[in-house]
């Protein structure tokens, strides 16, 4: 059965351009207000106004998800206890499951068996990644202090 993409999750399609219209126009919203504590006002399905205060994280998670759906890219929120395949995993790292399933064979990164499965907690992946990403800005920064030093 065919869904037309007004009814598709947005996590399993690009934004349109109403979509992402309407994402920067709330994350500029959010992110005028974002100092401290936010209240938004709604109107309910009685077009009664109600009132939410956005904590600080909250907002800055908000703005986050609504930029990249500003910029064209699909979101799918994670929860840090859930439990990922290879597959999802590699995704998340944007790496071949292959590559994966070689790291997780040299205990860099912990996972669990059920079955004969592969099961990798995404908190334990965003750890790796984040400890990635630090080596690769380490790195990087090391190289380009080297190339100062040569001009």
């Amino acid at each position: 059965m065919t869904m037309p993409a007004f009814a598709q999750e947005l996590g399993g399609r690009l934004p349109s351009e109403h979509e992402r219209a309407t994402a920067n126009q709330l994350r500029t919203i959010i992110a005028a207000h974002a100092d401290g504590d936010t209240k938004l006002r709604v109107l309910d399905d009685d077009k009664a106004p109600l009132e939410v205060t956005l904590a600080p994280a909250l907002s800055a998670l908000l703005i986050e998800v609504l930029r990249h759906i500003g910029q064209g890219d699909a979101v799918t929120l994670v929860p840090v206890q859930q439990m990922l395949t290879t597959q999802q995993a590699a995704d998340i790292l944007n790496v071949s499951r292959p590559f994966l399933v070689g790291l997780l064979e040299r205990n860099e990164i912990t996972f669990t068996t059920v079955g004969r499965h592969r099961r990798i907690k995404a908190e334990d992946l965003f750890a790796y990644k984040r400890a990635r990403d630090e080596k690769r800005a380490e790195a990087l920064s090391k190289l380009a202090e080297a190339d100062a030093d040569l001009l």
